[in-house]
């Protein structure tokens, strides 16, 4: 069999993992660093998943790494750089591309790839970095305490990769569970934290659903209706359980009401009483064909990740058959477009539109739907200490003193897949405690990405992209800190001495430890 070796290797190539992979070839003073990932890109929610960057309202001032401001300049860069892109819209200081409802900075997944890519390409060219793309996780040697070896299929042949730390950059969190280090998924009870709003029994089955995301292109004319998919009818004829309305229709869960919210399809349409409808096709643009004067671009283009077509039916890992499950969620969403294409009720009282194309260049794909489907909630470690929902929600106080990053977002828990509930409570701006990036007894592995020591309740705030690129950022450092100092990873946290030197290295890389008033 074929061996690899270096210091840091990161599994899965996740945004966190990108981040991670990054971050430790930059801090790592020349010791190697290998990325690996299963598909053939990078980023993970940001590119193979398709979902536009969801920010907070302060992301222009603070709340996020230097880094990933850096990343927010240079996308707009790239839109100012552009001929034939609005000059009205280029000169405004701060500006979306995508003109959409959820995002400050919508723009196409194959932008964001290329963006990473440019930031991981000087440490690849100077031999610090390895990325390998079709890598697929298939094994792992590790006693109680320590990760020895992983083996992944790479073209066809089993490589056995050994190092000194691992990174779990999945964002199932693979490594975490292929390696037997303890986890958690699903929902805890509300004794097990005291959360008040978690259940009463636990129930590892019950997580958020995971989404295909599909790319729409608006044509305004034309009939680009795909074929029928297999499973179609099925859910077509499935009804919400939450309230009378079928799945494929413009209703979708309230989180404030518990029923179900009418939405519309562009802006200005209204319901019956003249309320404005919240706009679907808008909601994440990523082209806006208005700001592309030379007609370069000339129709809208959306990503459809919508609750429609949250796959709550069944979970997509630590279930029966995970490949079985990954096709009926492609389904799901490929249904849920044929819907649109043919059955939706339009504002003009018409049914369907035949003219939303399904652009597949926008995503690398020749169905139309993201390469990976997009997972929301992840296998989570047990850590030195655990974030909760208490200690998140309005009202808590999740200011840490081992804090190694900040985010903002409530608590948002969508229809999950066993008792298809579903969860909204305003949050307070959090920090990232560095005790929950450490396993409880596993000594090389840290988490990157989703799969920190959170629960079912506040890993709702801790998915969003800014704070996946703040712990995937952090994970990198902490593993070339330890490393370079010689010491275990729980020691960084565990000595007062040994952190604060680690806060200095984080603060002189930009991380932001603590909210600034305001």
């Amino acid at each position: 069999m074929k061996e690899l070796f270096a210091p840091v290797v990161v599994v899965g190539g996740s945004l966190g993992g990108t981040l991670a992979a990054w971050s430790a070839a930059k801090t790592g003073k020349g010791r190697k660093v290998l990325l690996l990932e299963e598909t053939d890109w990078i980023g993970g929610q940001l590119t193979s998943q398709a979902v536009p960057p969801d920010e907070h309202r302060w992301i222009g001032e603070q709340g996020c790494t230097a880094s990933y401001r850096e990343y927010r300049r240079r996308v707009r860069s790239y839109y100012r750089n552009l001929p034939g892109y609005s000059n009205q819209i280029k000169i405004r200081e701060a500006f979306c591309p995508g003109d959409s409802e959820v995002s400050h900075i919508s723009h196409p997944p194959r932008l964001a790839l290329r963006l990473l890519q440019e930031m991981l390409a000087p440490y690849e060219k100077d031999g610090t970095l390895t990325v390998i793309t079709g890598a697929k996780l298939v094994g792992c040697d590790a006693t109680a305490d320590r990760i020895h070896s992983v083996t992944c299929r790479i073209g066809g042949e089993d490589v056995k990769i050994t190092g000194e730390l691992f990174l779990d950059g999945t964002d199932t969190g693979e490594l975490v569970a292929i390696s037997g280090t303890a986890y958690r998924v699903g929902a805890e009870s509300r004794e097990e934290f005291g959360e008040t709003s978690a259940p009463e029994v636990a129930n590892p089955r019950d997580m958020q659903p995971a989404t295909y995301t599909a790319a729409l292109e608006n044509r305004l004319t034309g009939d680009y209706t795909i074929p029928k998919p297999a499973m179609y009818d099925e859910f077509r004829s499935l009804m919400m359980p939450y309230d009378k309305y079928p799945v494929f229709s413009m209703y979708g869960p309230d989180s404030s009401t518990g029923k179900a919210k009418r939405f519309g399809m562009f802006p200005g349409e209204t319901d019956e009483n003249g309320n404005e409808l919240f706009p679907l096709f808008k909601y994440r643009k990523i082209v806006n064909a208005a700001y592309f004067t030379d007609g370069s671009q000339p129709y809208d283009v959306t990503l459809v990740n919508w609750p429609q077509n949250d796959y709550f039916l069944e979970n997509v890992f630590d279930c029966e058959d995970p490949a079985e499950a990954d096709y009926r969620a492609r389904q799901f969403t490929l249904s849920f477009v044929y819907w649109l294409q043919t059955e939706c009720p339009r504002a003009d009282g018409g049914k369907g539109y035949p003219f939303f194309r399904l652009a597949g260049e926008y995503l690398g794909t020749e169905d139309g739907l993201s390469k990976s489907i997009y997972i929301r909630e992840s296998r989570r470690i047990k850590g030195l200490f655990t974030v909760t929902g208490e200690m998140i929600k309005k009202g808590g106080n999740p200011v840490f003193a081992d804090s190694v990053g900040v985010g903002s977002y409530h608590i948002d828990l969508h229809i999950t897949t066993d008792t298809h509930t579903f969860f909204y409570e305003p949050s307070e701006r959090f920090t990232i405690p560095l005790g929950a990036m450490i396993p409880e007894k596993m000594t090389n592995l840290i988490p990157a990405c989703k799969n920190i020591s959170a629960t079912h309740l506040s890993g709702g705030c801790y998915r969003l992209h800014p704070v996946e690129w703040n712990i995937g950022e952090v994970a990198g450092m902490l593993a070339m800190f330890a490393l370079q100092q010689g010491v275990a990873i729980a020691d960084v946290r565990q000595d007062p001495q040994l952190f604060e030197k680690f806060v200095l290295i984080l603060e002189a890389n930009g991380i932001q430890r603590y909210w600034k008033e305001g």
